[in-house]
């Protein structure tokens, strides 16, 4: 079986995550350049492969085959666009885009050019996130009624890198919580009709530190999202990436990088665990944090070499952005946006 020729797009904290896993963790995959932000140069020195001095260049060359584009939020459209119209496959990190309108010009790109487009959406990837996928999908609580979705931390807008607060990457809302929008879906199978949202803003920045929104479920069901770096220390117990979703039958109580418990019959058990990262020693290159990231990027390369539609669409990405999109809308205007309503939509 051919190898995948892989260029990387970002030299950033997860353009050295795909530099680690393309050259320790993926078969049938070769790296052969990395162009992108000023530590370009240096991460390329270190996986031992080619510095491109620009994007443009790297998409130019005949020699790779696919993207995986890891940069400033909005960088994403035209990277993605460009790197279609070189016919390369492209995994794009979340968010897919800024804007709706932006997601479809990307999905227009892929289709026209008739290239795979995977969005890194890595919690789908995570064993807890897995396991409360397969046990809400064969019924194990009935059906689902509630659903709480946690992303909350400490440090406020210093915690994120300095770019992720410049307006045109539009604040962490967008950034992050799209994974709990993502889960949300994915977990329960159903698509998010309505949000209502109120955001909470840094006083000296103005830029976004907190929101909270309200959804509806097509299923009937109802969800809150509840998103912020601006909790005082200690921050709540299994709220990093964590869910409580509520069943007919029975409870899931979800923490993604700690422990999945099911409450059934007046019982608590825990269905599975992740070890834990070590962040202290092994840092961001952990085994255990690159175990989904293994996973998730072998899928795009086995969809290119099967010839099949990746696990994590382009459609998957523009949902979660058309819901972070419809919070934002939400808080400025003071009202319930609705998804299904096609006047909402434009």
């Amino acid at each position: 079986m051919k190898n995948i020729r892989l260029g990387i797009i970002g030299s950033g904290f997860m353009g050295r995550t795909n530099a680690e896993a393309s050259t320790k963790y993926l078969k049938n995959v070769e790296l052969v350049a990395i162009a992108g932000g000023s530590r370009a140069p240096k991460l390329a020195a270190e996986y031992g492969v080619t510095a491109e001095p620009t994007v443009e260049a790297l998409l130019a060359r005949p020699d790779i085959d696919a993207v995986l584009i890891s940069t400033p939020h909005a960088e994403h459209t035209w990277q993605a666009v460009e790197a279609a119209n070189y016919g390369k496959h492209i995994l794009l990190d979340k968010p897919m885009a800024t804007t709706v309108a932006d997601c479809d010009r990307i999905l227009a790109a892929t289709r026209k050019a008739g290239v795979k487009l995977m969005i890194m959406f890595g919690q789908r990837f995570r064993i807890c996130n897995i396991e409360a996928r397969r046990l809400v999908r064969e019924g194990a609580i009935g059906k689902v009624k509630m659903v709480l979705e946690l992303i909350l931390a400490s440090g406020g807008l210093e915690a994120l890198p300095p770019w992720q607060s410049k307006p045109e990457n539009v604040g962490p809302f967008i950034g992050h919580a799209v994974h709990n929008i993502d889960r949300i879906r994915w977990v329960t199978g159903t698509e998010i009709t309505s949000v209502t949202a109120h955001v909470q803003r840094d006083p000296e920045s103005g830029n976004e530190v907190s929101t909270m929104a309200l959804l509806s479920l097509s299923n009937g069901a109802m969800a809150t999202l509840w998103e912020s770096w601006d909790i005082p220390k200690p921050v709540f117990p299994r709220s990093e990436s964590g869910a409580r979703i509520v069943g007919e039958t029975g409870n899931l109580d979800l923490d993604a990088y700690g422990e999945l418990r099911l409450g059934q019959k007046g019982v608590w058990s825990v269905i599975t665990t992740q070890p834990p990262i070590d962040w202290a020693g092994q840092g961001m290159l952990s085994p255990v944090r690159m175990a989904a990231y293994r996973a998730q990027h072998q899928e795009f390369i086995d969809s290119i070499l099967e010839d099949r539609t990746p696990s994590v669409t382009g459609e998957d990405g523009r949902a979660a952005v058309a819901v972070a999109e419809a919070a934002y809308r939400s808080a400025a205007e003071g009202r319930t946006i609705y998804l299904d309503n096609p006047e909402e939509k434009k």
